[in-house]
């Protein structure tokens, strides 16, 4: 006989929507300033997972905004930090670049286990579509 174990992988966030509000160009914004620094929580809905973490270029209603590790002409930055392994708050942050393919986020949460980490924002210096951005990020979980 042969025993087979399933393990899956799911994630839900306490904050899946919000508004870093009206900026200017060529300035940050940060979670940690949304919620006092309580941040965003990830929490293990599944088997013991690895959590990953990517953004995307942004969306308005005319071209959007290209997600860049720099914010000049109609590139914007948008950055991670891990707050349950590092200090998000205090710099340096351990920030880290979002790009368009998964990054590590953690390496392995337990079934029910949380992550809490932050977000920051960076608007191009002169960005070619004024209008107002969606910019999402997508937290993967991954069975180990």
């Amino acid at each position: 006989t042969a025993t087979v174990t399933v393990q899956y992988a799911a994630v839900s966030l306490n904050q899946s929507s919000f508004s870093y509000g009206s900026m200017s160009t060529n300035t940050a914004s940060s979670t940690v300033n949304l919620w006092a620094g309580a941040g965003i929580t990830a929490t293990n809905d599944g088997s013991t997972a690895q959590f990953d973490i990517y953004g995307a270029n942004s969306t308005g209603s005319g071209a959007g905004w290209t997600l860049a590790g720099n914010s000049t002409g109609n590139n914007y930055i948008h950055k991670f930090c891990n707050d349950t392994d590092s200090d998000c708050t205090t710099p340096p942050t351990n920030h880290t670049a979002l790009t368009t393919s998964p990054a590590t986020l953690d390496s392995s949460v337990a079934g029910a286990g949380t992550v809490v980490f932050q977000l920051q924002i960076t608007t191009p210096t002169t960005p070619t579509d004024l209008s107002t951005q969606s910019a999402d990020v997508t937290i993967q979980a991954t069975a180990l």
